[in-house]
């Protein structure tokens, strides 16, 4: 690992930086990295979580790096229909949102 800081530490390393550290040097260093599941589908199960239990803060930030690791946008929105009977209109109504804010440049 680099001594620069990871994105955590830059995150929140100031207010909780133990939270950081582990964030950084255990989830994503160790486990995104493991071998049974490759980075795209470790995006699609983290922005599917992301977006069911509601947590938007999380999701521009998660929605970003899915389309790096593979998940291409429309994948990404028929991923937020689908989740809509699972999860629930609000919550599918409020990922739409994240993904126009990613598509249009304001995301993450």
């Amino acid at each position: 690992m680099s001594n620069s800081p990871g994105i955590a530490r830059q995150a929140f390393g100031d207010v909780a930086p133990k939270l950081a550290e582990i964030t950084d040097d255990l989830l994503f260093a160790d486990i995104w990295y493991r071998d049974a599941l490759g980075k795209r589908e470790r995006s699609i199960a983290t922005v599917s979580a992301l977006i069911v239990l509601n947590r938007s803060e999380q999701l521009s930030f998660h929605l970003a790096r899915a389309l790096e690791n593979g998940v291409s946008h429309s994948e990404l929105a028929e991923l937020v229909t689908h989740l809509a009977f699972y999860g629930g209109w609000p919550v599918a109504a409020s990922a739409v949102g994240a993904l126009r804010n990613l598509q249009s440049g304001k995301g993450e």
